[in-house]
């Protein structure tokens, strides 16, 4: 009897999900490249000075008029509006703002023209708070304003070199006169800088705002690299960079004081440390000590260098070697007496440390087999030391607070899944942003000494609750072992799975050196695009994060070291071919995608293993790291000339000969990072070896291969593939 009330359960549950199934959708390509599904944040989030409220960017759509808010933390009350752009004449909206020190002035922007990944020249303004006047920084378009301490002047940069313009008088003065295109650029970052050291403004006011410090970059011997620009005109144009490949000439890099006093410029010798790379600066609480991070060519050492404004002298403060290479952060944050505290992976997982003025090391602050993924900042009054971490799993991320003795540990967010703070400026509250694969984002206010909830800010429930009425298969998180490891993986199985059928399989993968693919967080487009195979075209979607993938600790991410490649294609092969052998997947149906790193390891993939995969699709890829910049690939590879066997066994050109399946290859014209040469190699290549495929060649489109309907256009192409290939 029980199991006869069993089984009619299982029918009713059955028939009911039946029913439910049937009337969801499937998602469409339009929708999730029309904005059907996007989440909702909080824009230009500032903590103000007095700790007890936060700024934020609002936009009207209705109204069509942009302002900057303050909310008080507790209650979530609005306080007051700083800024209005239905007040000023002449200002439509703002695209962003930053406040000066001491928030009597906002600095914000109404036209931004992107230059590269982070960099961009614009038209900036200087808004008065208790007077509501504003007025224009420059009538040119400038790159990366910023206000001295005193919020009295704003240096920037315009055509290579750097200005200062004197707010109370309006006088504007140039300070560097060498600056020219493709030859020097002073206090703004070169093109590989910008790339890969991740920072654009490369010039830094001392404290009290009497000195400038700032990096010149000399391009003149860096090879050129011209790009076609096709345009809508009858002849296109070229655009020239300088951009610097394996083992060729970089940016000659040297450090400047300019003393607003004196007017006077001196150059910073630095030729006894590791100088060949410049990829931080940051003044001390010392308003004479500019602390630079310099290194070597390798990477595998930086310097952290004390440098004295008044005399120009120096002092090696720390050394951190790896025999891999040493990660550039920003997590260096120094106290009022100068000590200060760093992250170092030198225990084989990354962790905090604190150090005295002087370089002695006074503790490790966190320690364990786990990652700090995020330093927020030292509470000076409680001596607590706040951070991000995966102590609860590689895949999810957590807040914590600690003592610098390591001792008294307190976990402040309590939600499995991916969960990030941001903090009042006293410490007093965090503002908690929460996710995970089921639910979108979720913004919540927190005590921080002890993570208690105070209120719901913000949720994207209706985006949760509008994807009730579509086919949304949970993701599966899991591992698989493979070769001698336990990869992350997830899986994507369609809505009605039938585990006595059989499915083709579709893996995606990024692979490259610290990433991760494999997170319990909120879904990205891409994830929709899944949603929209596994249910629609009945694939399953699987994702490992294999060997030298990130937040494993130091070994598991950089054994990949002088073989970028290698394994990770050995972990995908593997991971194909044990999937492979489930009863529910057809292993004459296994395909592979990725962008970018992910392309140049689904290309590997398809032509090295022809009998494992049937199908591939590589959008963007790097196809030989000879093709690629500097700083990246030297930093994994070492120099072409050191370890050539490294960059041509591992380049999809040594393999094209065994291609059997099908391939679509993708490419922006104008990709400014991975160019288009990459391809047009593999094609040659491929052409050469009778090898039949597919190719695109999106126009004027640079990496993300974006504009208009391209994104659409190139996600059918894509979908059309998989339907007919797979």
């Amino acid at each position: 009897m029980k199991r006869f009330n069993s089984l009619t359960f299982l029918l009713l549950f059955l028939t009911a999900f039946a029913t439910l199934t049937a009337q969801q959708k499937n998602i469409s390509l339009e929708e999730i490249w029309g904005g059907t599904f996007r989440t909702e944040g909080l824009d230009a989030l500032h903590s103000m000075n007095n700790g007890k409220e936060y700024a934020v960017l609002n936009y009207d759509r209705q109204n069509k008029v942009s302002t900057v808010d303050v909310y008080d933390y507790k209650s979530g009350e609005k306080a007051r509006t700083l800024l209005n752009s239905a007040d000023l004449k002449g200002i439509d909206y703002v695209i962003s703002y930053e406040f000066s020190e001491d928030e009597s002035k906002i600095l914000f922007t109404t036209e931004l023209q992107k230059i590269y990944r982070h960099s961009s020249r614009g038209t900036y303004y200087v808004y008065d708070v208790a007077s509501k006047k504003f007025s224009l920084v420059s009538t040119n378009k400038i790159q990366e304003p910023t206000f001295s301490n005193d919020g009295s002047k704003v240096a920037y940069g315009f055509e290579n070199n750097l200005y200062i313009k004197n707010l109370e008088t309006g006088e504007t003065k140039q300070i560097t006169y060498d600056g020219k295109k493709n030859s020097i650029i002073n206090g703004i970052t070169d093109w590989v800088y910008e790339e890969e050291f991740a920072f654009v403004r490369a010039f830094e006011f001392s404290k009290d705002g009497d000195r400038l410090a700032y990096i010149k970059f000399n391009e003149t011997e860096v090879p050129q690299f011209n790009m076609d620009l096709y345009g809508d005109q009858l002849y296109p144009t070229a655009d020239t960079l300088k951009y610097p490949k394996a083992g060729e000439a970089n940016s000659k890099v040297s450090l400047h004081f300019y003393d607003l006093v004196s007017e006077k410029t001196s150059e910073v010798n630095l030729s006894k440390y590791n100088s060949y790379y410049i990829p931080r600066l940051l003044w001390t609480k010392d308003n004479n000590l500019l602390s630079v991070q310099l290194a070597n060519r390798h990477q595998n050492v930086i310097d952290l260098v004390f440098v004295d404004a008044s005399d120009n002298t120096s002092k090696l403060i720390l050394a951190e070697k790896d025999d891999a290479y040493v990660d550039v952060t920003d997590n260096l944050t120094f106290l009022n007496n100068n000590s200060f505290f760093w992250t170092s992976e030198k225990d084989g997982w990354n962790h905090i440390y604190q150090y005295d003025k002087n370089g002695k090391l006074l503790n490790q602050v966190t320690k364990g087999p786990w990652e700090v993924t995020a330093y927020y900042g030292f509470d000076q009054n409680t001596g607590r030391v706040y951070y991000q971490s995966t102590e609860s799993g590689s895949i999810n991320r957590d807040v914590y607070s600690i003592l610098p003795s390591g001792k008294n540990k307190v976990r402040l967010t309590q939600q499995t899944g991916t969960n990030a703070a941001d903090f009042s400026a006293d410490y007093t509250y965090f503002i908690n942003t929460f996710s995970n694969a089921t639910t979108p984002y979720v913004f919540t206010l927190h005590e921080a000494k002890t993570g208690k909830l105070l209120r719901e800010i913000k949720n994207n429930n209706d985006v949760k609750s509008l994807l009730t009425s579509y086919k949304i298969s949970p993701k599966e998180f899991s591992t698989i072992n493979i070769n001698g490891e336990d990869l992350n993986m997830y899986m994507i199985k369609p809505l009605d799975f039938d585990e006595t059928k059989q499915y083709p399989l579709f893996l995606y993968q990024y692979s490259g050196p610290g990433s991760q693919n494999v997170s319990n967080s909120w879904m990205g487009t891409n994830d929709y695009w899944h949603e929209m195979l596994a249910n629609e075209q009945d694939i399953i979607i699987a994702c490992v994060d294999g060997r030298g993938t990130g937040y494993k600790g130091r070994d598991f991410k950089k054994i990949t070291q002088k073989e970028l490649g290698k394994y990770e294609v050995e972990d995908q092969i593997a991971v194909a071919k044990k999937l492979g052998s489930e009863t529910y997947i057809d292993a004459s149906r296994i395909g592979i995608w990725g962008w970018s790193y992910g392309g140049f390891m689904s290309s590997n993939c398809l032509f090295q293993a022809p009998d494992t995969f049937e199908m591939a699709i590589a959008v963007a890829p790097v196809t030989s790291w000879r093709f690629y910049d500097s700083i990246y690939t030297e930093r994994y590879m070492q120099t072409p000339q050191e370890n050539a066997s490294g960059y041509d066994n591992n380049s999809p050109l040594s393999h094209v000969d065994k291609l059997k399946g099908k391939f679509l290859l993708v490419h922006g014209s104008a990709d400014d990072n991975v160019h288009v040469q990459n391809s047009m190699r593999l094609i040659e290549a491929l052409v050469q070896a009778k090898k039949q495929f597919d190719w695109r060649i999106y126009p004027d489109k640079n990496h993300g291969i974006y504009g208009g309907n391209t994104r659409l256009h190139l996600y059918t192409l894509m979908t059309n593939f998989i339907k007919n290939n797979l």
